[in-house]
């Protein structure tokens, strides 16, 4: 039986023609990194563009894509290998770091006790402070009540004196002389008008302490009978001298006179002597 034949030479020639052919075809270049890269990558669209700009059969894009995979997978199994080594090396690092910071909190947390420790002592201190602070200022008060009471004490000897309750010494004068003319007094008043009047304003000024003070404080208290007697007694030198200035009728005297009684809170006893009982 017969069979069809080409010739040799023909064979040759097409199975050469052939091979130049394929040699002179388009090949796809590699696919490129930064296309799976971009931030809005799409598969599908990507796959699609593939189809259209690529001459390339379906089975060669798989195949390429595998080996972009493989590839990929050998990358990443690299970069995981050197991490590990950085990480592993890390947690050395932090093994040493943890025994660094549990030294620095022990160090703080002494300074805190330290701390701690001399804030509990200012706190002592400050109430100390407080304390001391109260007591000065009530030992201070005390002493002010004591200066005030010494004060009254020597302003109530000076009133006995002037006023004749008690024998003065003979050396002693009562600091006064009769000829001046005492700041508040009347220009022209006789000397008994104005010694009357000095002693009405020590009096009021007497008074006016012993309200600073307190008159419910003992040492006043004991001293009452002292200041009742000098306002008796000033009374009545103010109504012998009151009968006196009415006798001689000496207006400008009677006006004054009875301004003191005013000022000791006895203007009845005043008009009582003014009208002779």
């Amino acid at each position: 039986m017969s069979t069809f034949q080409l010739p040799s030479s023909t064979a040759t020639t097409s199975t050469a023609y052939s091979s130049d052919e394929e040699d002179t075809l388009p090949y796809p270049g590699e696919l490129s990194r930064s296309d799976f890269l971009a931030k809005d990558f799409n598969p599908e669209a990507y796959l699609s563009s593939l189809g259209r700009n690529r001459h390339q059969t379906l089975e060669d894009l798989r195949s390429d894509l595998r080996s972009r995979s493989q590839l990929l997978n050998q990358e990443l199994l690299e970069l995981v290998n050197g991490n590990y080594e950085e990480f592993l090396s890390l947690g050395a690092d932090l093994h040493e770091g943890e025994e660094r910071v549990e030294g620095v909190r022990v160090g703080v947390m002494g300074f805190g006790r330290e701390v701690g420790g001399v804030g509990k002592v200012v706190r002592e201190r400050e109430r100390e402070m407080e304390g001391l602070l109260v007591e000065k200022r009530r030992i201070g008060g005390e002493v002010g009540v004591g200066r005030a009471l010494l004060e009254v004490d020597a302003r109530l000897g000076e009133m006995e004196e002037g006023l004749g309750i008690i024998d003065r010494d003979e050396d002693e004068g009562d600091g006064f002389d009769e000829d001046d003319e005492e700041v508040g007094g009347e220009k022209g008043s006789s000397p008994v008008l104005r010694r009357l009047q000095r002693h009405t304003r020590e009096f009021l000024l007497l008074t006016r302490m012993v309200e600073r003070v307190g008159s419910s404080h003992p040492f006043l208290l004991a001293q009452q009978g002292r200041v009742d007697a000098i306002r008796k007694t000033l009374l009545l030198d103010l109504a012998a001298a009151l009968r006196q200035a009415k006798a001689a009728k000496e207006a400008d005297a009677m006006l004054g006179i009875v301004r003191m009684f005013s000022d000791l809170g006895a203007e009845g006893e005043g008009v009582r002597v003014l009208r002779g009982s």
